[in-house]
């Protein structure tokens, strides 16, 4: 249907990367979580019926396939040799801000994405497309849920990473 394969990756690339740097800490391992998305949106856009949006179809896609492969790797013996400075978020580069900032900005991120990654899957995938801007309806839909689940998912989710952070 309407937009091929390259239009879409160009449009939703950075959000599609977005959601592999949420489920996977290595880098390299985002890498290969995003081509595998890249894969079953490519396969997937040929059933896109225009019931939805592009977007929160291919999130759709993303989404399960990151449980999917979450779920192979918790199958492999050693998945904790991951540390959080393999992210390399480059998000806050910017020519603006000192060193100092970005470092600061950095060091955030990182314990946003390592707290969100120690969530249970479910709550990790509402929170992550909370994060990316989608409403609670686009959120049910992707993710097979009713609108009131979600936004008593997104609290809990909220409260636990809240709980997490460290107390100076």
């Amino acid at each position: 249907m309407g937009q091929g394969f390259e239009a879409v990756f160009k449009q939703y690339g950075a959000l599609l990367s977005r959601v592999a740097s949420s489920y996977e800490a290595n880098e390299a391992m985002q890498q290969e979580l995003l081509q595998e998305i890249a894969i079953a949106v490519w396969q997937g856009l040929s059933r896109f019926n225009g019931d939805s949006s592009v977007k929160t179809y291919i999130l759709k896609i993303a989404h399960n396939r990151a449980v999917t492969h979450v779920a192979s790797q918790v199958k492999r013996v050693d998945t904790h040799q991951y540390d959080s400075e393999d992210m390399g978020p480059d998000s806050f580069q910017s020519s603006h801000h000192s060193p100092e900032t970005v470092s600061s900005q950095h060091q955030s991120l990182a314990l946003l994405l390592k707290a969100v990654r120690a969530l249970p899957l479910q709550p990790r995938q509402v929170l992550t497309l909370s994060l990316e801007g989608l409403s609670y309806d686009e959120i049910a839909e992707v993710c097979g849920l009713t609108k009131n689940h979600v936004g008593v998912i997104l609290k809990r989710a909220k409260q636990a990473i809240v709980q997490e952070e460290p107390h100076a």
